[in-house]
């Protein structure tokens, strides 16, 4: 492993061994706390309630949230209902039966940043919805597959994009994941599409989140007045999945998987 405090060319960071272990107990809670809020989703819950259950959770946890504070923003999650591609505020809506949602959440622990978000349901899912959450879970660890030393973030790219488009659905390009570690954001910036072979070379002990957004209709987003709501400009519905990963000497170190195997909606 890099010498302790040592960056790439690029600026990318390069963690130390024994920082893996704080970056597993972040993304454990993150997890975890997405685990158990699973049995609050339903038709005619306020994604305000939710979110008030989640920084209840991060609380009693005796961690913090984040998000709160964050450029202005006064919330422990994002929840995107439906078209909302990313970065939807909670508030008094309601679930609808059938409503698809992306929660998503960073939680500090000791410093460390655990950051994750998932899919869920509320009521009967549609059919249609249920693939294409399908397709984005896929290329969400079709992603990670490409994370090893000496691949690029081009290759992850890729492997993502050619995925998504051969199930006829689409990539948002307007977001990104993003490296973190002992911060929220840093470099690099991990794009869901690309060329083989281009953009910076993987490394053991890059910290990073990949977190594909994959629409049904064209890729296209905007966003909306309160400026943090994103949604597809064709209205078309949007999923996303998120993992913070880790670079090993032989593949990714998975941070934030699910306690209790609900990261996938379907718990299959």
């Amino acid at each position: 492993m890099k010498s302790k405090g040592r960056q790439t060319r690029e600026g990318i960071r390069l963690y130390q061994p024994a920082d893996f272990a704080g970056m597993h107990k972040a993304g454990e809670l993150a997890a975890r706390i997405l685990d158990e809020i699973a049995e609050h989703i339903f038709p005619g819950q306020s994604t305000g309630e939710i979110d008030r259950l989640i920084e209840e959770k991060i609380t009693a946890a005796g961690a913090k949230s984040a998000t709160i504070g964050y450029r202005g923003y006064q919330h422990a999650s994002c929840i995107s209902v439906n078209h909302v591609v990313c970065h939807g505020i909670p508030g008094e809506k309601t679930l609808k039966d059938g409503d698809i949602l992306n929660i998503d959440v960073t939680v500090i622990v000791d410093g460390w940043y655990g950051d994750t978000s998932r899919m869920y349901v509320a009521g009967k899912l549609t059919r249609k919805a249920e693939r294409l959450i399908q397709v984005t879970h896929d290329a969400l660890m079709v992603g990670i597959e490409a994370v090893r030393p000496g691949n690029t973030f081009g290759d992850i790219g890729h492997a993502i994009q050619t995925f998504v488009e051969g199930n006829r659905m689409s990539v948002v390009r307007d977001f990104c994941g993003h490296g973190l570690g002992r911060v929220f954001h840093a470099p690099p910036n991990v794009l869901h599409y690309g060329r083989p072979g281009s953009g910076a070379r993987l490394e053991e002990g890059m910290f990073f989140t990949i977190e594909p957004m994959v629409n049904l209709g064209r890729p296209e987003t905007k966003v909306l007045s309160d400026d943090w709501t994103a949604v597809t400009r064709d209205k078309s519905l949007s999923a996303q999945f998120e993992h913070s990963v880790g670079v090993t000497s032989d593949g990714a170190d998975i941070f934030t998987l699910s306690p209790a195997g609900k990261f996938h909606p379907t718990f299959g």
